[in-house]
């Protein structure tokens, strides 16, 4: 902030205050809500003042990265506190009604992937962050990791021509280990909702987000077809995207699958001039690789290790402190979880 001060000679001085960083809320602080509070914390862009968890000990262990924080149990406490924002980490099935009661109260919001169990309700929290004029943040990580910003420089520089397929592929060996994800009323879904949305929305944004024309899939439970009418979640899932710029992405995503190793992630985007993907080294979920493709030839662009799994929420934090109003950015969001509705219905 800049401030005018007249000094006793009259002659008018400028000096420079710091801006005071955003009040903080943290949502939820298992696994995942620990890690984005420790990786905001330590960032030093924000005050964390207040933490809430209907678990105790999860409320301990958070707090040995935010000592100063008032200890919660929920959100109507935290909403208290006069925050600028908060980071929401909770059950899938509470995002958007807990993401909404922020926003109307005039908090800013980060929340954890899916932002709605479907289209209606990432379109309920979308409106009202745009009505309220507040920023709007998912934890969609992958974007800021360096290979995928390299492969999409490739892409949208023009080296790669015009991409006409793109394979997309998220393959845990393991699966969650809550029982919720596997209720279909509080998860939304199975692997596509939890795994393919990152891949979906990744390759949008890489593409410029053209609209989905045609979308089929295929959903298996414990390696039998899924009925329309079953409450089952996919533990395995295939689909076909058609976009309107004639590109074609082919997904495949499960949990629990037999892989060989803990995982296999990875984004190949296939061009009338060349080829790029990132993928995951050695079945990591955390170390990746960006490569380049000219024929049979193929460049290692970078390899390099990185801390990016809290790189979304400090992004948010960074924009929060700059300005709280609404990103249309967010949008994009309506058109994944469209897609994804798309490959739920078959």
């Amino acid at each position: 902030m800049i401030t005018i001060q007249e000094t006793c000679d009259t002659q008018v001085r400028i000096t420079s205050q710091p801006k005071l960083k955003p009040r903080l809320g943290f949502l939820g602080v298992g696994w995942i809500g620990r890690h984005r509070l420790e990786a905001v914390a330590n960032s030093k862009m924000a005050e964390v003042v207040a933490i809430a968890d209907p678990a105790q000990d999860l409320l301990q262990k958070a707090a040995e990265s935010a000592p100063k924080a008032v200890l919660l149990h929920s959100l109507d406490e935290l909403l208290e506190f006069g925050l600028d924002g908060l980071v929401i980490a909770t059950p899938s099935a509470l995002h958007a009604d807990q993401a909404v009661a922020a926003l109307e109260r005039g908090v800013a919001v980060f929340c954890q992937k899916p932002l709605g169990r479907n289209e209606a309700e990432t379109l309920r929290v979308i409106d009202a962050a745009r009505s309220a004029d507040l920023l709007l943040g998912v934890d969609l990580s992958y974007h800021h990791m360096t290979q995928v910003r390299m492969v999409a420089d490739l892409i949208q520089s023009g080296e790669l021509g015009d991409i006409y397929v793109v394979d997309l592929m998220f393959h845990n060996a393991y699966g969650p280990d809550k029982a919720w994800f596997y209720d279909r009323k509080l998860s939304g879904g199975g692997c596509v909702i939890d795994l393919g949305v990152h891949l979906v929305d990744l390759a949008l944004s890489c593409l410029n987000s053209p609209a989905a024309c045609k979308v089929t899939s295929r959903l298996f439970s414990h390696g039998r077809p899924i009925s329309d009418d079953s409450q089952q979640v996919e533990d395995y899932a295939v689909a076909r995207i058609d976009l309107a710029n004639n590109t074609t992405l082919q997904l495949s995503c499960s949990w629990k699958l037999p892989a060989g190793c803990d995982a296999i992630i990875a984004a190949s985007f296939y061009g009338t001039k060349g080829g790029a993907s990132f993928r995951n080294i050695d079945g990591s979920f955390y170390n990746f690789m960006a490569e380049r493709f000219r024929g049979t030839q193929r460049e290692i662009l970078s390899s390099a290790q990185e801390e990016w799994g809290g790189k979304a929420a400090i992004d948010w934090t960074r924009r929060l402190s700059e300005s709280p109003r609404f990103d249309p950015e967010v949008n994009r969001l309506i058109q994944v979880a469209s897609i994804l509705d798309a490959i739920y219905r078959g």
